[in-house]
């Protein structure tokens, strides 16, 4: 049975497996290309040391998250000719330094690998369900969508739904 493109898990993920099993026993696969964000701090808490984010939570509907990821799949293999895509995401709660996400994307050439995976990240931070809380010194709460965000996947023809 074929590994599933999309899988959302717990458990931390072995980029090199992944990337191994995406692109074997395809000799079509000439590139890969692969993303992996981490829990950061951010937004200048070098400087407001109470706002440096100490953990993370990531929650999100089972199936409906799913079923939301491999429609952006099938939109990133109508755009791109790529071969194979395998999107990885964490939920539950994150420290510091942990892996939350892996986009994969095997192709013939770099560059329809370097834009898949890109443009499939752009949709992943404002289309799928996930909802993420961050913990700091001053307390929890919820993380909003970033209108940054939304303007790179307007880059794509795409209008964000979270305005």
């Amino acid at each position: 049975m074929p590994t599933p493109r999309v899988r959302i898990q717990t458990e931390d993920f072995d980029v090199s497996a992944e990337m191994a099993a995406l692109r074997a026993h395809d000799a079509r696969v000439g590139a890969v290309c692969v993303f992996v964000g981490t829990v950061r701090d951010r937004d200048g808490a070098a400087s407001h040391p109470e706002h440096r984010v100490q953990a993370m939570e990531l929650e999100h509907y089972p199936g409906m998250t799913e079923k939301a990821i491999e429609a952006m799949i099938d939109e990133a293999l109508r755009r791109f000719d790529v071969l194979g895509v395998r999107i990885i995401h964490r939920v539950g709660p994150l420290l510091p330094e942990d892996q939350i996400v892996m986009v994969a994307v095997t192709s013939a050439h770099r560059h329809e690998s370097f834009q898949a995976c890109e443009f499939l990240m752009d949709y992943l931070k404002t289309q799928a369900p996930f909802w993420k809380k961050e913990h700091t010194a001053q307390g929890a709460h919820w993380v909003d969508a970033r209108v940054s965000d939304d303007a790179a996947l307007a880059r794509w023809g795409i209008e964000a739904r979270n305005a």
